[in-house]
C-alpha cells in the first residue's frame, strides 16, 4: 500500500498526472489527509495483469489484434470496482481522467466520468455518494462526520463507465488508511456486449446493469462492453477465454445485422467452448426499442435478429454443444416503453429491469 501526501501527489503530477488543488477538497481536515493509491490493489473487473495503462480492460497486447475502435473503448474503466475496508470517519477521493469528454448528450458526467460509492450496512450494499465531474482532475468528499468505529466498514467504489482513469487515490485521516478487500474466491461472470453493457445510459456507474448484477450476487463481473462495437469478433474472444469465468454472457445483438448474427454466433460459441468446455454460455437477445410499437422497420429488425440468434442456438444444441442457454429480449427493459433514455439505451429504470432478467437467467447457472 502506498500512502501519498499532497507533496508526493504533486510530484506524481510532474510525471504526467495533474495535481489537484487543496481548494478542491471540501473538508476542514484537508491538510491532515493521507492519500492511498489504489493502482496496485486487486480491483474487480480488471482481468489482465499486462495492461498498457492502470485501468485498461484489455491487455496491452490486444492493441495489435483487435480493431482500433475496440481498443480505444477498452481504455474506459467500465465495470471496475475498488473494494476496500476502513474505519475512517471521513473519506475523500481524487483522480485524473483520461479524457476531457466528461459527459454525452444523453448521459450525464456522473455516469460517464464519475465514481460511485456504496457501503455495506450488514445486510446489503447501499449507495452513499458519487462524483459529478466538471474537469479532468476530480477531487471530492464522499462522506464525513461518521462516528469512530473499531470494526472497519466495507465499501465499493465504482469507476467511470465511459472514461478512463490515469490515477486514483483515497484520502483519509492517517489512522484510518483504507485496506483492499482480498480477491474473491468465486469465479467471475464475464459479459461481452455493446454500449448497453458498457453502461449507457446509467446516471451513475453503480446503476449499470452489470454493477447491479454484481451486487445482487456479491460476485465480480468482467465488463467487456464496447459501445457500437460488440460484434462477436474472434479477435476479441481470444482474450475472453483467458480468464476462467463461472459463466459467459453474450449480449451483442444490438450492434449486429441478422446476417452477422447468423455468420458469427456459431464460431464465437465454439471458440469459447473449445477453451472452456464446461463453462455455461448465456446468449441474450437484443432489447426492444422504446418506440418499436410505432416504427414497423425497427420491429422487423428485432424479429430478424432474434430469429437468426434462435436459429444458431438451436443448431448448436443439435450439434451437441452443451450448457448453452438463451434469454429472450422482448421484456429486457420492461413492457411499458419507459425503460430507455433515447429509445435504445436503458435509463436507470431500464438498467434495473435488465439486471433482474439477467439475474433470473444466471442464478441457475452458477455452481460455485
Amino acid at each position: 500500500m502506498v500512502h501519498l501526501t499532497r507533496r508526493s501527489f504533486l510530484a506524481a503530477g510532474a510525471a504526467g498526472v495533474a495535481a489537484v488543488a487543496t481548494r478542491d477538497l471540501p473538508a476542514a481536515s484537508r491538510a491532515e489527509l493521507v492519500w492511498t493509491d489504489v493502482e496496485g490493489w486487486p480491483i474487480d473487473g480488471r482481468a489482465f495483469a499486462d495492461r498498457k495503462a492502470p485501468f485498461d480492460r484489455l491487455p496491452a497486447r490486444a492493441e495489435a489484434v483487435v480493431r482500433e475502435a475496440v481498443w480505444k473503448l477498452s481504455r474506459d474503466s467500465a465495470g471496475m470496482v475498488v473494494r476496500f475496508a476502513t474505519t475512517a470517519p471521513e473519506l475523500h477521493v481524487r483522480y485524473r481522467l483520461s479524457s476531457d469528454r466528461l459527459d454525452m448528450r444523453h448521459m450525464p458526467a456522473s455516469g460517464v466520468s464519475g465514481v460511485d460509492l456504496y457501503g455495506h450496512d450488514g445486510k446489503a450494499w447501499r449507495w452513499i455518494e458519487g462524483t459529478r465531474p466538471d474537469r479532468r482532475d476530480v477531487a471530492a468528499k464522499l462522506f464525513a462526520g461518521q462516528p469512530d468505529r473499531e470494526t472497519p466498514r466495507h465499501f465499493l467504489l465504482y469507476l467511470p463507465l465511459y472514461n478512463g482513469i490515469e490515477k486514483l487515490e483515497l484520502g483519509t485521516l492517517a489512522a484510518h488508511a483504507p485496506t483492499p478487500l482480498p480477491p474473491r474466491a468465486q469465479r467471475p461472470i464475464l459479459c461481452y456486449g455493446t454500449s448497453i453493457l458498457h453502461g449507457a445510459c446509467a446516471s451513475r456507474p453503480g446503476l449499470a446493469w452489470s454493477a447491479i448484477v454484481g451486487r445482487a450476487l456479491d460476485r465480480e463481473v468482467l465488463n467487456f462492453g464496447f459501445s457500437g462495437n460488440g460484434r462477436m469478433e474472434a479477435e476479441v474472444a481470444q482474450f475472453l477465454v483467458e480468464p476462467d469465468p463461472a459463466v459467459y454472457v453474450i449480449d451483442c445483438l444490438p450492434n449486429m445485422t441478422p446476417e452477422l448474427v447468423a455468420e458469427r454466433t456459431g464460431p464465437l460459441v465454439r471458440q469459447l467452448r473449445a477453451a472452456r468446455p464446461s463453462t455455461p454460455i448465456l446468449l441474450v437477445e437484443d432489447r426492444t426499442f422504446g418506440n418499436t410499437w410505432f416504427v414497423a422497420k425497427t420491429a422487423e429488425l428485432h424479429r430478424q435478429r432474434r430469429r437468426a440468434l434462435r436459429d444458431q442456438y438451436q443448431r448448436l444444441l443439435a450439434d451437441g454443444v452443451a450448457d448453452l442457454h438463451y434469454l429472450t429480449g422482448a421484456e429486457l427493459l420492461g413492457g411499458d416503453d419507459e425503460g430507455t433514455t433515447d429509445g435504445s439505451h436503458p435509463n436507470d429504470l431500464g438498467m434495473m429491469r435488465q439486471a433482474e432478467q439477467v439475474l433470473a437467467a444466471l442464478r441457475p447457472l452458477l455452481a460455485d
